[in-house]
């Protein structure tokens, strides 16, 4: 045989064995007509009065199989969980009012015309001793619909407020054929250039936020966690002296509770020289409202009010036994995590007390460092997992501290584990994992961990290091359980509820 004809044939088996290896698409939606039934109370989606008219209000009504109760849903060309709904009047449409992004905004019927206020993602919701049951989710706004105030009463008007499993955010399709539902896949990495990476998913979307190392905040959004992998990145605000002079790095972004309501608070670390190290503070921004990507003001550089004269990085929110604070890393000869006490998300109420220092060998390997503090909680039990050792090392990884109860801000309140809780794989070609955060799958019953790594032990503290997720569990002691890092190219599948 030729070298060509063998060549030929490895190739052929080759990719005999590949489409073996590769999962299959999810599968297509599939057309159906159904009634809906709200699992808070059992009302159906209805037409009132069987109107035809433009802007008619959908509500919750006691369920007759009225023809005005019955709706069609009609798979969105290229998608496997996305549909536009038809009510019984010809040619009319469910749709949100005005395209409007706000909460209580109504639900109505309008000509159909195929625009995003009128698409609704399907997000199975389980519900013990029943099936086919979904939160129904506007494409626009990326909020669910539900009967005003979460009623229960029949002839309640629907409107839509931000998704849940509650109960009055769940309906149940009983004409639901399948497609649509197998489990979505994803595989790492989620980003080619994402050092410290945040993620969250809220009303429907992925968000996500890493490091730039310039002046410019940065953010992608994406209804799937694949879709995380393709979307922009957003440029959601313009870093300018002395709050950010080309050094943009470590990002987070909380919603918390500030004087006009709840807001989201973006903070980060920043020169106030370009790559000057030693000129880097944590800043915070505010949102003007509840979207993650803005629009953001400039809110504070939020400073040690008596030690303000030392770099600071990679800034985090704890909130525990009704008080705020702010975790991060300093300086000193070494590079301790510390803690300190917040009045309000911006402002501090108090000096920065060290909450961990290096002391075992595995967290001072190239450096002794611990940084990147990130809280999780579970079960009436906080935990902080921190990263341990030098970035630019390929053993670069995760510790865990439990806290026993007492003050917040001493560390004899924290117990350090002896050994890490997520490193290097060598099998997995994995190096330097660390520097995560922690996010909730869509149905909120699954956790997950997000972090960057290097794909080969050289790698060090720059942009290539790449943005990797996967879910984790927890131990019978009720602390996490990270696993093993997943090597990249590995089809995993989606977190709970895409």
């Amino acid at each position: 045989m030729t070298r060509s004809k063998i060549l030929f044939a490895l190739t052929a088996v080759f990719t005999m064995v590949l489409a073996f290896l590769v999962a299959p698409p999810a599968t297509a939606a599939v057309a159906f007509t159904s009634t809906g039934a709200n699992q808070n109370g059992g009302n159906c989606l209805e037409i009132p009065n069987s109107s035809s008219a433009n802007g008619t209000q959908l509500r919750a009504s006691t369920c007759n199989a009225g023809v005005n109760q019955n709706f069609g849903f009609t798979p969105v060309a290229g998608t496997t969980d996305t549909y536009t709904i038809s009510t019984h009047a010809a040619g009319q449409c469910v749709d949100v009012y005005g395209a409007s992004t706000a909460d209580n905004a109504t639900i109505i019927q309008w000509n159909c015309h195929s625009g995003t206020n009128q698409q609704w993602r399907l997000v199975p919701v389980s519900v013990a001793g029943t099936d086919k049951t979904f939160n129904l989710v506007s494409v626009s706004s990326g909020k669910c619909v539900t009967p005003s105030g979460g009623s229960s009463a029949s002839n309640t008007n629907l409107v839509q407020l931000p998704c849940g499993t509650a109960n009055a955010r769940v309906w149940r399709l009983p004409g639901f054929t399948g497609g649509g539902t197998s489990p979505h896949t994803f595989t790492n990495p989620l980003s080619q250039h994402g050092p410290d990476p945040w993620l969250t998913y809220h009303d429907g979307y992925y968000y996500l936020a890493t490091t730039t190392w310039n002046s410019t905040v940065t953010m992608r959004k994406a209804s799937t966690l694949a879709g995380l992998k393709t979307a922009t990145d957003t440029v959601i605000f313009n870093l300018t002296r002395p709050n950010g002079a080309g050094t943009m790095w470590a990002p987070e972004f909380h919603l918390l509770d500030g004087p006009n309501g709840k807001r989201w608070y973006f903070y980060y670390t920043a020169g106030q020289e370009p790559y000057n190290l030693g000129t880097q503070r944590i800043h915070v921004l505010e949102s003007a409202g509840l979207d993650p990507m803005g629009p953001y003001s400039f809110k504070a550089d939020l400073l040690d009010p008596t030690q303000n004269n030392t770099w600071e990085l990679d800034p985090s929110i704890l909130q525990l036994n009704g008080n705020l604070y702010l975790l991060g890393t300093y300086y000193n000869g070494s590079q301790p995590m510390f803690i300190r006490p917040l009045s309000n998300p911006w402002t501090a109420s108090g000096t920065r007390r060290v909450l961990s220092t290096p002391t075992y060998s595995w967290e001072t390997v190239g450096g002794a460092v611990n940084e990147g503090a990130e809280a999780i909680q579970r079960n009436g039990r906080t935990f902080i997992v921190y990263s341990a050792s030098h970035c630019s090392t390929p053993d670069y990884k995760l510790g865990l501290l439990t806290y026993n109860g007492g003050d917040p801000l001493s560390s004899s309140s924290w117990v350090k584990s002896p050994n890490p809780v997520f490193q290097r794989s060598n099998a997995n070609s994995v190096y330097g994992p660390g520097h995560n955060g922690f996010f909730k799958s869509p149905d909120g019953t699954e956790d997950w961990i997000v972090y960057h790594a290097n794909d080969s032990a050289g790698g060090g503290c720059d942009m290539n290091r790449t943005t990797r997720a996967q879910k984790f569990t927890w131990n019978a002691d009720g602390t996490p359980n990270f696993g093993t890092p997943s090597a990249l190219g590995v089809t995993l599948t989606s977190p709970a509820g895409e």
